[in-house]
């Protein structure tokens, strides 16, 4: 259901739940294994990514439909969809960056897995988007907080409300997504974000996240978590290093 790989500071996690990475309660499972594991590694990145025809199709229609047709089966449908804002809770609040790579489409909670992610790389061609009004239903996942956020009111509900699917093309002109790329230069071109960015300190990575998330915060309180961060990394060995090898480096120029 999930395969990982370790490439240098990069964790490449793959979704292989056929055909189309569709969201249960083992799937949930399985992904915060995949997070359990980060804790004490010397990771800076997880791209995530699929090997099914979508990225992830959200929530198993199969399952949902098992699930609400037994006794109490609304309550049982309300506690799984608390457990996948959970989930996407624990991906926005790693401490490593974590890639979205879009090479299928990613509808409901499909894209708001992607919404919680740091980077969200889009295949041009592909459809991104909310588009649980048709259902009668409205995203449950994060996705009616993030993407306004993200957006604003008038974008967010040209997605939310009229249930618009962006190609990953226009996804980027709109500010849902960070980066497209033909479908056919994806892999190639997210993995390469993933490296660079896993080339950086891990530890200012986390700092930098962390003072961003902060701006959020009503008040000066960002600022002052910046003074701390960049105390805290003036004597991190790894930036110390990369401090005076800059130095020495320009001081020959």
């Amino acid at each position: 259901m999930m395969k990982t790989e370790v490439k240098g500071r990069v964790l490449e996690l793959t979704m292989q739940r056929p055909p189309v990475n569709a969201i249960n309660a083992a799937w949930i499972d399985a992904f915060n294994g995949v997070l359990d594991g980060l804790v004490g590694k010397d990771i800076a990145v997880l791209h995530i990514r699929s090997d099914q025809k979508t990225f992830c199709a959200g929530f198993d229609l199969a399952y949902m439909s098992e699930t609400m047709n037994t006794p109490g089966g609304g309550d049982q449908m309300i506690a799984q969809v608390r457990r996948l804002q959970t989930l996407f809770f624990r991906i926005e609040a790693l401490p490593q960056i974590s890639v979205a790579e879009i090479g299928g489409a990613a509808l409901g909670g499909g894209f708001e897995l992607a919404l919680s992610c740091d980077f969200r790389y889009a295949a041009d061609e592909v459809r991104v988007g909310l588009p649980e009004m048709n259902l009668g239903l409205l995203p449950g996942a994060g996705g009616t907080q993030r993407l306004p956020r993200l957006l604003g009111a008038n974008t967010a509900a040209k997605v939310i409300l009229a249930g618009e699917t962006p190609t990953g093309k226009e996804a980027q002109a709109l500010g849902m997504v960070h980066y497209s790329a033909p479908k056919a230069e994806l892999p190639a071109a997210s993995a390469a974000l993933a490296q660079k960015l896993g080339g950086f300190v891990p530890a200012a990575l986390a700092q930098a996240k962390r003072c961003m998330a902060m701006s959020a915060v009503p008040g000066d309180h960002g600022f002052e978590e910046e003074l701390a961060a960049t105390r805290r990394l003036q004597d991190h060995p790894e930036s110390r290093a990369r401090v005076s090898a800059f130095l020495e480096k320009s001081a020959k120029k």
